[in-house]
């Protein structure tokens, strides 16, 4: 078979049916790329152009409440600042982790009230300059373009207030977390109903929503059915009304919750974290029929080029079988990992990935 484009290639794996060969994506650390340019990354070199990875491109849309951003201290080593969703972090650097949060704006009904009425779907929101200059050429470049909006439990619970606020307010009060998780994906729809308005079509909408850690979900089935699947129902009822694919990011385990996200609708899921217990194979048997999968594999294998090659060689056959898979790490690529190591990995992929 011919080299096909990415886009040819991503919707053939939607179709649950074989391409020329695996795509190859992932998600990596600033700290990693950091490293990879001391050990020979071109500095204006992208990931994606340097190691011929599929040309996905995410289009980020402003969906915070726009509160003012503060640096409060600035080190060599760290930066704390405000955002603009309220959060005051730390971040070292380069980013290499996710942010140690130090404290946040919403705290309750009343201060969630006036984040809310800054949540306006306002055309400045998209970066309109971006895609005048660059979408007819992804179009012609044969890219897949994914957009990605903030919102939901995981925004509310990480980037809006913090992990135990959200999880007693889930059971103090339910109301307060559901209006938060509705209006943000009220704002996010609105704002891609702008995109598509202009004659901006996408080919899937992914969001980040981390309903679990290692040990299984973070909440009961009851509560998700309550608070948090209204909105992901409207996300994908939303997706398939426009014609286009929809995929949800959920690290931890998140296994239980996979037959419901099907009855759902839902197109794919990622990153299938090993190290939180996902067992990728397994879920590839049970469920690629219905689900392309993205990730599965163990990112702390790739510490060590031996363990990396074993782990592809026999995971990857299994999870390309008919189609529906997508390669990349169980999470992100952490900056443990050489540039050397990465090179080797994709070229390893690239081989056995790929269909007679």
């Amino acid at each position: 078979m011919h080299e096909l484009t990415t886009h040819e290639r991503m919707t053939l794996v939607h179709d649950h049916k074989e391409p020329d060969r695996v795509p190859v994506t992932d998600w990596f650390w600033e700290s990693t790329l950091v490293r990879w340019r001391s050990e020979g990354l071109p500095s204006g070199a992208s990931p994606t152009s340097h190691f011929g990875l599929d040309n996905i491109v995410e289009i980020g849309i402003d969906t915070s409440p726009r509160f003012e951003t503060v640096i409060i201290e600035d080190t060599d080593t760290y930066r704390i600042e405000r955002d603009s969703w309220g959060i005051t972090k730390r971040n070292f650097k380069p980013v290499s982790a996710t942010f140690e949060h130090l404290d946040h704006i919403v705290k309750d009904r009343a201060s969630w009230q006036v984040a809310k009425e800054r949540m306006t779907p306002t055309p400045d929101r998209i970066n309109w300059g971006s895609l005048e200059k660059n979408y007819r050429q992804w179009r012609k470049d044969g890219a897949w373009i994914t957009a990605a909006p903030w919102y939901g439990y995981d925004v509310v619970n990480a980037r809006m207030c913090n992990t135990e606020t959200i999880l007693f307010a889930m059971a103090d009060d339910p109301d307060w977390v559901k209006d938060m998780c509705d209006h943000g994906c009220n704002l996010a729809l609105a704002l891609l109903d702008q995109l598509w308005d202009r004659g901006y079509t996408i080919d899937e909408l992914m969001w980040f929503d981390d309903m679990a850690y290692r040990n299984g979900m973070l909440f009961s089935k009851d509560m998700w059915r309550e608070i948090v699947m209204p909105y992901q129902k409207r996300t994908i009822d939303w997706a398939h009304a426009h014609g286009i694919k929809v995929q949800l990011h959920c690290c931890g385990r998140i296994t239980a919750l996979i037959p419901e996200l099907i009855d759902l609708g839902l197109d794919a899921l990622n990153p299938l974290e090993v190290k939180a217990g996902m067992n990728p194979m397994q879920i590839k048997k049970e469920y690629g029929r219905d689900l392309v999968l993205r990730g599965g594999f163990d990112i702390q294998n790739w510490l060590d080029p031996r363990r990396a090659e074993e782990d592809i060689r026999r995971v990857l056959p299994a999870m390309m079988k008919s189609g529906g898979y997508i390669f990349a790490s169980d999470h992100s690529v952490a900056d443990s990992v050489s540039l050397a190591d990465y090179t080797r990995i994709v070229s390893l992929v690239k081989e056995i990935g790929r269909y007679s």
